[in-house]
């Protein structure tokens, strides 16, 4: 039997009525076009039809042949939140080719190009969001049914998490009921702040897995009259939702971890290979920003220090200095466990289809050039002032949005990472950066309005 009558089989099997094809736009917010299960040849052979131009960032105009989002039966998922309703995440076609202004056409492409050199790229991320409500006026506040979560310091409080357990419990049940095996979950540093983890595997698998995180988190939210929102900062005075990678590079033959070497001399459990690996990821440190981090919001999130932002824990949780060491969560790369690496900067509101693409091209880079990141910094970032920073040869990230295009534009490496995507993803965030910029915030009003 093969896959296509397998996965006919399972339809009949699980009671499916319904398919939802599932993409994303360049931002990766997820579309979808919904298929009674008894056309599911159609979707295979031919794919659900749409406009391309009514879809941002994928390089159509209204004169532009229909885009086609074709399954890939290897996605096969139950909606654990509906009966009756499977989801396939798509692939993008244009007259019978591959579109490759598709996100993730365009990293599978990648991770074949890199499984042709004899490597796999393997990602965990934790995936931080906010549960929030919106007020009367438009605004919005930490939902919190019981009045509960109000700590400066919340983060693995019982009684905020408890506040939100039938949602967390909604949320991990049908993550494991996907096989996705979450292991773990938390109320993390802000109010109304939250993560479930989840056992990493491929890049591809992973992005699949996250944008689908995301759809599952609107629904069972909706379901207690809250909002799940995966922006980086949603409050001024709140730590951000990131998205932390953990990565490492397997031999596509045999699965060994190649970042492994537990007779490292640096006593971090890093073979030659995950130094190179990280020398290219500061090296490209500044334009993967522009990636890792794409909305102007992002930067709220990533700014120098605990010192010059105010959270209500005291600390932002989130390091923007060019940087690498051992089990230290101030470093822009963490070094979790032999042959593991986090990294710490990626924003909550990233498209993971780009962030693995671009990465896996920039730590690649340090490998084919056989870059060495220097010794690790083992002290507390936190405790440093910037001029010790940069005393230390330290870089600082981008402090906003433009600063980070400008990167990306000067970077030949990480802006090839986005083949077809590139020019689209500039044109797209320059127009962002000025749309920013002609708006007139509430808190210019506040401080401006009667000062003169």
């Amino acid at each position: 039997m093969d896959q296509r009558e397998k996965i006919k089989k399972r339809i009949e099997e699980d009671g499916i009525e319904y398919i939802l094809v599932q993409f994303i736009d360049i931002n990766g917010s997820p579309k979808v076009k919904m298929v009674p299960a008894k056309n599911l040849d159609d979707v295979i052979d031919d794919g659900a039809g749409f406009a391309g131009a009514a879809v941002m960032g994928l390089g159509q105009g209204p004169h532009s042949h229909d885009m086609l989002a074709k399954v890939d039966l290897d996605t096969y998922t139950l909606v654990p939140w509906e009966k009756g309703l499977a989801r396939f995440a798509g692939d993008l076609f244009v007259d019978e080719e591959p579109y490759m202004f598709d996100p993730r056409q365009h990293l599978k492409n990648t991770l074949n190009q890199l499984k042709d050199d004899g490597f796999a790229f393997y990602v965990g991320i934790e995936p931080e969001h906010f549960l929030v409500e919106k007020t009367s006026g438009g605004e919005i506040k930490v939902w919190d049914p019981d009045n509960l979560d109000t700590l400066d310091k919340p983060c693995y409080d019982f009684k905020g998490i408890a506040n939100v357990s039938s949602y967390l419990r909604q949320l991990m049940n049908g993550m494991d009921s996907l096989g996705w095996d979450p292991y773990q979950s938390d109320h993390e540093d802000a109010n109304g702040q939250y993560e479930v983890n989840f056992t990493y595997s491929d890049a591809l698998t992973t992005a699949d897995r996250y944008t689908f995180f995301k759809m599952m988190t609107s629904q069972y939210a909706k379901q207690h009259g809250a909002i799940a929102t995966h922006m980086a900062k949603p409050f001024s005075d709140k730590t951000g939702s990131g998205g932390h990678i953990h990565f490492h590079l397997e031999d596509v033959k045999t699965g060994e971890n190649l970042f492994l070497d537990r007779n490292d001399k640096r006593g971090l459990g890093l073979s030659s290979m995950g130094y190179s690996f990280i020398a290219g990821i500061l090296d490209h440190a500044k334009a993967l920003c522009a990636i890792n981090s794409p909305t102007v919001n992002c930067y709220k999130r990533l700014q120098i220090g605990t010192g010059l932002v105010s959270t209500t824990s005291g600390f932002t949780w989130t390091p923007a200095f060019v940087s690498y060491g051992d089990n230290n969560r101030t470093q822009m790369i963490r070094t979790a466990g032999p042959g593991h690496l986090e990294d710490r900067t990626v924003s909550a509101a990233s498209n993971p289809y780009l962030v693995f693409a671009s990465y896996v091209t920039a730590g690649m880079d340090g490998v084919k050039r056989g870059l060495d990141p220097g010794d690790p910094f083992k002290g507390n970032l936190y405790d440093l002032s910037l001029e010790e920073i940069r005393s230390k040869g330290i870089g600082i990230l981008p402090q906003n949005l433009n600063e980070a295009i400008e990167n990306l534009e000067n970077d030949s490496v990480v802006a090839s990472s986005l083949g077809s995507i590139y020019d689209e993803f500039i044109s797209l965030k320059k127009a962002e950066w000025a749309d920013y910029h002609k708006t007139v915030s509430k808190w210019e009003v506040d401080r401006y309005l009667t000062m003169f």
